[in-house]
């Protein structure tokens, strides 16, 4: 969970995000921001698109006669995330910070150890994690905080999909399971008879974007600077950029991750596991968090398993160990084995 990874400081930026602007009305408080400003001075602003971030950001400058010296004080907006930021410059005095209230000292927390006395768990308690220096209580209320206002974006992406009858699937995985394979593959046994768009996930680089566009599919790509995941604003911004078709399939390639990733609520309708049997069959023990989310888990990669000691009865074991109802597909996305199944479980889903 990233009050543990800090991965929530990270920038994010969205192929497009200089020039685009989406026509449609947010009713809801977490859209509409007001700033109130008392000064009365003449002053000027300008406007940084480019900041890197997944919101319009607005810089404003406002010089404020303090003494013999004019203050600059800069105003940044933070559409859709509610912040107003401060900062003050010139020769004055600096403002005079204000007390904060003491914050209570973190209760200790000790790791369960291992029943060989081998190892230690830090997932225990409240919060199921750790941070140092941070108790479980606040750990979990910074949880619950957090998962609160994707959630609120994640049911505002799902009205806007089912509206328009689009099937989003939220693929996660390791690092290097095939996922960008399997959707060129996809698309390519796809075109002509469906409309798609691909939303890709990485930290950085546009490579996977420019391999979707290189079969003639619409791709965004969205860099999540130093996160390890994709939310549901990030998809919200790059799906209206993306202008979809209705009844078209919206693939959305999450940042290479088997944790995080869990916890967020993109929109999707499914989560789709992928696993390569070059990752070893217990993963599902591994990150049970993943494969209990996920409606689908396909095994991919299956044209080198004459060549590697994977077993796949016991990967589908582990994974049904952790969710019962956990659908399976094996399938190698290069040799086009077993992508008939795929091909017909994206149907079944369409037509759902």
């Amino acid at each position: 969970m990233c009050t543990t990874c800090g991965c929530a400081s990270g920038e994010t930026k969205i192929e497009g995000d200089d020039s685009h602007h989406h026509g449609h009305d947010h009713h809801d408080d977490d859209h509409g921001h007001h700033h109130h400003d008392n000064h009365h001075h003449d002053d000027h602003h300008h406007d940084h698109p480019n900041d890197a971030q997944p919101q319009q950001t607005q810089h404003k400058h406002k010089y404020v006669a303090k003494g013999t010296q004019p203050v600059i004080v800069h105003h940044h907006y933070y559409y859709h995330q509610g912040d107003v930021h401060h900062h003050y410059h010139g020769k004055t005095p600096e403002p005079v910070a204000i007390p904060q209230p003491a914050q209570p000292e973190a209760e200790p927390f000790a790791p369960q150890v291992h029943a060989d006395q081998q190892g230690l768990h830090y997932g225990q308690g409240e919060a199921g994690s750790h941070a140092p220096g941070m108790g479980q209580r606040r750990l979990l209320q910074i949880e619950q905080d957090v998962l609160s206002k994707n959630n609120h974006l994640a049911h505002h992406n799902r009205e806007h999909f089912v509206e328009q009858h689009i099937l989003a699937l939220n693929l996660v995985s390791s690092p290097g399971s095939g996922k960008t394979t399997l959707l060129t593959s996809t698309l390519q046994l796809l075109a002509g008879q469906v409309p798609c768009a691909v939303i890709e996930g990485d930290q950085q680089t546009t490579h996977d974007a420019e391999r979707i566009r290189a079969t003639g599919v619409p791709a965004i790509q969205v860099n999540t600077g130093k996160g390890c995941h994709l939310d549901a604003q990030m998809v919200h911004d790059a799906a209206h950029r993306l202008a979809l078709a209705d009844d078209s399939l919206l693939f959305i390639e999450n940042v290479g991750n088997l944790v995080c990733p869990a916890s967020f609520d993109l929109g999707e309708r499914h989560k789709v596991a992928v696993l390569s049997v070059t990752e070893g069959e217990d993963k599902p023990l591994k990150y049970p968090h993943m494969f209990a989310a996920s409606t689908l888990m396909i095994i991919n990669k299956i044209d080198l398993l004459p060549y590697l000691d994977f077993d796949i009865e016991q990967c589908i074991a582990y994974a049904r160990q952790v969710n019962p109802d956990i659908q399976v597909i094996a399938l190698s996305a290069s040799s086009g084995e077993g992508m008939d199944l795929w091909l017909e479980w994206l149907e079944t889903q369409r037509c759902a």
